[in-house]
């Protein structure tokens, strides 16, 4: 990894971090809450690292006096931020939290079936990933066997942005490091419902990895409800050279001859996207807007879209699980 990069990237954050207030989420057992959203009540927001800590700073965010704190399985939580404490702790949710069934791991023969990624090199076909989106593949179950998610298949694109270089096979691809979130969510009548695990499921991607990113899932013993399950990813930022959450906002803004325009803050690697794939299975979120709503990723409700205007509905995510034997 290019050292001179992160360098670059943390002189960048000094600013932030200097200026912010650095507050700890933490449960009534003392553990840290990991990634919770802290939304600021106007469509930006930020997240907590692994440690539960996140960065806030009036410096760039002088207009906020309220944050809203959301993390799965804990009591939504909203706070001033004037003299934000060192440590918050959240209430646990138990109304909310998943029943917890205890089923033995199934035994006897299986056969390993792989339901295969679908991507292409077409920069102009794919999503740029933003730290407000979260992208949700479905994938029905279509026998009552007992299946078990053992890996998911990520199709993803990692080459150098620049348009003069991406003509170049020889160019060296600029580095980063972006945190991802993977999540499991039954199927509520159409739609991604209560997750069915609350294990930290996370990996990081780099400018080093191949176009589809392999990440074994196995341990998190992932069964596929009878109605299907949703499989989503979701960008949590970039993160420095040990894999820490770096501070990340959601908008850069970029002086124009009209004044000061707010710009989508983009995440590498990209998405490919696809329309090799018959059925509408791809379903989005905001994060911090619409109440954090699933749709389906179609023109009925993404009304300007570049990829939908050319026909790629959807993201080409693949996996393998186990298939068990009736028994």
């Amino acid at each position: 990894m290019n050292t001179n990069y992160y360098f670059v990237l943390a002189l960048c954050c000094l600013p932030f971090w200097s200026f912010s207030q650095n507050t700890t989420l933490i449960s009534e057992n003392q553990d840290p809450i990991s990634y919770a959203s802290i939304s600021f009540g106007n469509g930006n927001g930020i997240f907590a690292d692994d440690n539960g800590k996140f960065y806030f700073t009036k410096k760039l965010y002088s207009d906020i006096d309220t944050l809203y704190i959301s993390a799965l399985g804990y009591k939504d939580f909203k706070i001033p931020t004037q003299n934000l404490p060192s440590t918050l702790v959240l209430e646990s949710e138990i109304d909310k939290l998943q029943e917890v069934i205890v089923k033995s791991k199934p035994t006897g023969p299986f056969k390993i079936k792989e339901i295969d990624p679908t991507t292409h090199e077409d920069y102009y076909q794919c999503w740029l990933p933003t730290i407000e989106s979260e992208i949700a593949v479905f994938f029905p179950n279509e026998t009552q066997q007992t299946k078990r998610l053992t890996k998911l298949y990520l199709p993803i694109k990692v080459e150098a942005k620049t348009w003069r270089k991406r003509k170049r096979a020889n160019t060296e691809k600029r580095p980063f490091s972006t945190l991802f979130r993977v999540q499991f969510y039954e199927n509520n009548n159409g739609l991604p419902g209560d997750v069915l695990t609350y294990d930290k499921v996370v990996f990081i991607a780099t400018e080093e990895h191949e176009k589809i990113y392999e990440l074994d899932i196995k341990a998190h013993d992932i069964f596929v409800p009878k109605s299907g399950i949703f499989v989503s990813i979701q960008v949590l930022g970039y993160t420095d050279d040990k894999g820490k959450l770096l501070p990340n906002k959601k908008y850069q803004e970029v002086k124009t001859k009209r004044g000061v325009v707010k710009v989508s803050t983009t995440f590498r690697p990209l998405l490919p996207f696809t329309d090799a794939i018959s059925t509408k299975q791809t379903y989005v979120k905001r994060i911090f807007l619409n109440g954090g709503k699933w749709v389906l990723y179609d023109k009925e409700n993404i009304k300007k879209s570049n990829l939908l205007a050319s026909g790629l509905n959807n993201y080409g995510m693949g996996l393998e699980m186990e298939v068990y034997s009736k028994k």
